[in-house]
């Protein structure tokens, strides 16, 4: 199979969908990989060693959208890209359709075949390949929301933990899947007062056993969640249902109650985000306000640790990327019923059904597809 890596276009985005040794594997494995001249400098991927790997270089998009037939990358096509999808592609990537119903339906009028890294899922619900990302974005979440703490940025001026004789700072993790558990321990690595918020009674218990109740933990009710967001120096939502859009759990009320300089950070801004308020941001203006406190909305927190981020995401994606290439989609998506799951469309077909619900659009379940 002919494998294409783009460049990146996204704001700010260093990521690249293979590393070197990614590449390296699928062209030892006879396939053909066209990777987009200068495609992996941020993630300090030169292109000459996508070539010693026994990639072709080539020198723009049109030419890996043009020649590959499977493209392999890190976020959603943009408008340029997306003129670029075709019928009998096939795209592997992150998408996150159920936030954007212009890309859901470019997708589905190219015809293309997308499967969504952020839908493959296995039998215990873990999700594979959003996992990695999920822990960069969570440790990354608190870093940035310690930093928006200080006052030149508009910030309440409290260090996230404090000194001797001074208060810590009080972060609320809303969720308590990867990205909340990662975000709990920096805060609670940085000594700040730290509390995790769920409705997933076994989830809050492992948490609490797991980091031997340094780390709190509370059941998650509106009541308890206004209460908990008043007393909020930060506050990081980590909600995921997947393949469906966020549930916005933190009102614009919530928000009006808190602190001046309080900071709140929506890592499921890709999903539209679990704050009321929230809009997509990027890092050239990561931040905005909201009644006297700072939202940090960035939709790709991951791409600006790139080189780290790259590594992480191909040990993750290329087994998944060898078995379509070896097999062909149809038949790797029937061997394994984890990546079916990430196939949310076909041929202009809609195959995630919470997509379908976010949009009005019809949608039948991948089986149906893969006969």
């Amino acid at each position: 199979m002919i494998i294409g890596v783009p460049r990146e276009i996204k704001n700010n985005e260093y990521r690249v969908g293979l590393t070197a040794a990614g590449v390296h594997e699928l062209t030892h494995a006879g396939h053909e990989v066209l990777v987009e001249a200068s495609a992996g400098l941020g993630a300090g991927v030169r292109d000459e060693d996508f070539a010693e790997a026994g990639a072709r270089i080539v020198p723009d998009a049109a030419d890996v959208w043009g020649g590959a037939e499977m493209v392999v990358k890190v976020k959603e096509p943009l408008p340029s890209e997306q003129a670029l999808l075709r019928a009998g592609q096939i795209l592997f990537t992150y998408l996150h359709l159920a936030a954007d119903e212009s890309l859901t339906r470019a997708v589905l009028d190219s015809g293309t075949t997308a499967i969504a890294y952020e839908t493959v899922q296995r039998a215990d619900r873990s999700l594979p390949l959003l996992a990695p990302m999920s822990a960069i974005a969570g440790r990354l979440a608190t870093q940035v929301a310690a930093y928006h703490l200080i006052k030149p940025l508009g910030g309440s001026g409290v260090l996230m933990g404090g000194v001797p004789g001074t208060s810590e700072a009080k972060v609320l993790v809303i969720g308590g899947g990867v990205v909340g558990e990662q975000a709990a321990v920096m805060a609670n690595g940085l000594h700040a007062d730290v509390t995790v918020m769920d409705v997933n009674l076994a989830r809050l218990q492992e948490i609490a056993t797991v980091h031997s109740g340094a780390i709190l933990t509370r059941y998650s009710t509106r009541l308890d969640l206004s209460e908990m967001i008043r007393q909020a120096d930060v506050v990081i939502g980590s909600v995921l249902i997947p393949g469906r859009r966020a549930p916005k759990l933190v009102t614009d009320e919530m928000v009006s109650t808190m602190k001046p300089g309080s900071v709140l950070v929506d890592v499921a801004i890709d999903q539209g985000g679990c704050f009321e308020g929230s809009h997509a941001t990027t890092h050239d203006a990561p931040t905005f306000r909201v009644h006297d406190t700072n939202f940090y909305c960035v939709a790709n927190m991951p791409g600006s640790v790139p080189v780290t981020a790259t590594a992480a995401l191909t040990h993750a994606t290329l087994p998944y990327v060898m078995r379509i290439a070896g097999s062909g989609w149809r038949d790797a998506l029937r061997a394994d019923a984890a990546l079916a799951k990430g196939l949310n469309a076909h041929a202009g077909t809609l195959t995630n059904t919470g997509v379908g619900e976010a949009h009005g659009i019809d949608a039948v379940e991948p089986a149906v597809v893969l006969g």
